[in-house]
């Protein structure tokens, strides 16, 4: 048999871009390794969304007295958030399996890799069977990147060192976090643990958290979270790590501290080893696959889309790249665009981006202006934030009055967020957001207030 189509991964790309594709009518195979809705899915994304609302109600609980609320005796059970967690990953998981099978794609579990190509298409094996396919669509996502950090392995197969994946299992909170890299990843489980009752250390190389998010907005997640009890330690470099310690450089001196469980959250990277991409002369440079404005890779019929490709490690611009390649496979022409990805860290309070920041606009030589305005502007805000101090930044264009960029630390942001990359997208201007209405009381109206600052 001969598919249309054959996707290698089943992560968001993998899922979205099948599901998309048998709905077009391609007859489509999607080979998964391990568990339908990949990383994101099984030990990322929603995972640890479950696990941080969790941990926000139980803050909420806690300081309750602050709404005229009392709560007495209220504790954590760490093992029924899990058994939560693994509850509401199997659900989505069966509702993916759903939409697979209503697009009439066919789901094999196993290792899928690259033989060759031959005159109908290209093979592809998966234990003792080959299957053929016209067109490949590869999203074998990206694994954790381990630093070459002494003991870090020994740590790795003796459980006292763990990756995004274990830390989401682990059993019990331990009296003692820390946490290497000050990225998404890392403030995220810093956030939950901390509620959880973990003393937590986030060490990090650069001067600052939270990687390319607005320097402003970080600092202020960053003096949020130290007067949680939660020490950073920046400009700093991991040394060695061993049972229960960890040892790190700052400004020129060695300290140790104490760790009864260390988390290794320095990134990830693109998840191509042993899939046989050489067989048939795919790109590969920086360790991403190479790919077009269109998803294609230099060899015809064959896309890439997701963290493979390295341009974008988030499922909402995997789904976005998935479309595009099944698109274009099918006849329609589509590009994908970068320029207004939103992004979310998904602490309490939570911080949300899209577009440029002031970092980046100066760095392209953009004449821009800024507005920068207190979230207490929204009654929302003050009603359900008691003493919070978050912001919304809006950038604009001064010369053709567009915005270029929305940056915004307050609850919920996560949920806002997606309006402000739609007007990027668009190239509104100042004058056509101020002609919008929005819904009041919300806390989305400070982009309405930020927008008449400017």
């Amino acid at each position: 048999m001969v598919y249309d189509l054959i996707v290698i991964g089943g992560g968001p790309a993998g899922y979205l871009g099948a599901e998309r594709a048998g709905r077009k009518g391609l007859k489509t195979l999607l080979i998964e390794k391990r568990a339908v809705g990949g990383v994101c899915l099984n030990e990322g994304c929603i995972p640890s969304k479950t696990l941080l609302h969790s941990a926000k109600i139980y803050d909420y609980a806690r300081f309750s007295e602050k709404y005229g609320v009392k709560a007495e005796n209220v504790s954590f059970d760490h093992k029924a958030v899990i058994k939560r967690k693994n509850k509401v990953v199997k659900t989505l998981i069966a509702g993916i399996k759903s939409q697979l099978k209503a697009s009439k794609v066919e789901l094999i579990e196993g290792v899928g890799t690259i033989e060759g190509r031959g005159d109908e298409g290209y093979l592809i094996r998966v234990g003792d069977q080959i299957y053929t396919g016209k067109r490949l669509l590869i999203a074998t996502g990206s694994v954790p990147a381990i630093p070459p950090i002494p003991g870090v392995e020994e740590g790795l197969e003796e459980g006292y060192v763990l990756t995004s994946r274990e830390i989401l299992d682990i059993e019990s909170i331990p009296e003692s976090l820390v946490i290497v890299g000050g990225g998404v990843i890392g403030l995220e489980m810093a956030s939950y643990f901390n509620s959880a009752g973990s003393k937590v250390t986030v060490i990090e190389m650069l001067d600052h958290i939270a990687g390319d998010t607005d320097r402003e907005i970080s600092n202020i997640l960053m003096r949020n979270y130290e007067k949680k009890g939660i020490d950073f330690k920046l400009n700093a470099k991991v040394t060695e790590i061993g049972p229960g310690k960890v040892i790190y450089e700052q400004e020129g001196q060695r300290y140790e501290r104490e760790a009864e469980k260390v988390l290794i959250s320095v990134g990830r990277r693109p998840n191509i080893e042993g899939l046989g991409l050489e067989r048939i002369g795919v790109e590969v440079e920086r360790g991403c696959i190479k790919v077009d404005e269109t998803g294609l890779t230099n060899v015809p019929n064959v896309y890439a889309a997701g963290d493979v490709n390295g341009y974008s490690m988030l499922a909402h611009t995997a789904y976005r790249e998935a479309e595009i390649c099944v698109n274009n496979m099918t006849g329609k022409k589509d590009i994908m665009r970068y320029n207004a990805i939103p992004s979310v860290i998904y602490t309490n309070t939570e911080l949300a981006c899209g577009g440029e920041t002031e970092e980046t606009a100066k760095a392209k030589g953009i004449d821009y202006e800024v507005a920068n305005l207190s979230m207490r502007y929204s009654g929302r805000y003050v009603a359900e934030n008691e003493r919070g101090d978050g912001i919304c930044k809006i950038l604009i264009d001064k010369e053709y009055r567009k915005i270029i960029g929305v940056h915004m630390i307050g609850n919920p942001a996560s949920e806002i967020i997606y309006g402000a990359a739609l007007m990027i997208e668009m190239e509104m201007r100042v004058e056509d957001v101020q002609e919008l209405v929005f819904p009041h009381p919300t806390i989305s109206e400070i982009i309405r207030e930020g927008v008449f600052q400017l």
